[in-house]
């Protein structure tokens, strides 16, 4: 079958297409909105055959975010690769562009097309080139809410109400592409901390190791890194490496005759009495009286 290119009519999508009357009439009803307005607003899911050439530029920019699935475009002869949860923002410009979809995996792509009275100012003031590529952004489910917000609006007519709301609105979406929320990727970054500190943890049961170590490893200062590793664990980060040894100490106990002071040497405590009153501490029983618990003899 001959491959075929197409702008839109795809099964499923989502388009509006705002009269210049439209926007003209709100900008004089309401002169802020000159600022920055919305010009057309699109959803494309699994565009197959999307392609747009725009031999002239455009005097709108154009921000696509594609949600899945992978599609690619050209400024001139400088081509970009476009990959889910990806996002680019084409400044308005003169220069020949075209973009579409990737013909094995084509994307599924939200769009907004928006200008301004100094559109070529709001580039420059927040660093949109023309060659920038696209960036990388977390799933970006608020920017997808607003997104739905302008479209309701304008779906349900050019009143002034609904024309200014959607265009406040833009403001909104397009900064939660240029400033995105970190949380998330900041809790990660900080669960995967934790995690590899543990792991650290395991690894040096017969060392000696400090508040400060573990801080510094994370560069993080002493306090913050405790704070983090208890709101995660409910432990401090010494309580924790303490539990950690004492566990390895009750299944040394418990599977092997290894003398109890060769154990607390093997978990880093040279002092063997020292060992056995911080072990009776924890557990209630001494660890000779843990060797010959029941415990020592189920299966």
């Amino acid at each position: 079958m001959k491959n075929f290119k197409q702008r839109d009519g795809f099964q499923g999508e989502k388009l509006i297409a705002l009269p210049e009357s439209i926007w003209r009439k709100a900008i004089k009803e309401n002169p802020v909105l000159s600022h920055l307005y919305i010009t057309y607003i699109g959803y494309f899911p699994k565009a197959a055959h999307h392609f747009r050439e725009r031999k002239n530029g455009c005097s709108d920019n154009i921000l696509i975010y594609c949600l899945r699935g992978k599609g690619w475009y050209t400024i001139k002869n400088k081509r970009f690769e476009v990959s889910p949860n990806q996002f680019f923002i084409l400044p308005a410009t003169k220069e020949h562009m075209s973009y579409g979809a990737n013909e094995n995996d084509p994307w599924t792509i939200y769009w907004i097309h928006f200008s301004g009275c100094e559109i070529d100012t709001f580039n420059h003031s927040f660093n949109i080139g023309l060659y920038d590529g696209p960036k990388r952004i977390n799933f970006n489910e608020k920017g997808i809410e607003l997104w739905h917000t302008i479209y309701k609006n304008l779906e349900m007519g050019y009143g002034k109400e609904n024309v200014i709301k959607a265009n406040l609105c833009l403001y909104q979406f397009i900064c939660s592409f240029l400033f995105p929320d970190t949380t998330n990727e900041k809790k990660q970054d900080e669960k995967d901390a934790i995690n590899n500190t543990i792991l650290f943890m395991k690894n040096k049961l017969s060392e000696k190791l400090t508040l400060e170590d573990l801080a510094r490893r994370n560069n993080l200062s002493s306090s913050h890194f405790s704070l983090l590793f208890k709101k995660s664990t409910g432990m401090s980060p010494l309580d924790y490496f303490i539990h950690l040894k004492l566990q390895q100490a009750c299944l040394q106990l418990l599977t092997s005759e290894v003398k109890i002071k060769n154990i607390a040497a093997n978990l880093g405590y040279d002092d063997a009495y020292y060992f056995s009153r911080l072990f009776k501490k924890h557990m209630k029983i001494s660890p000779l009286q843990y060797r010959f618990s029941p415990q020592s003899k189920s299966s």
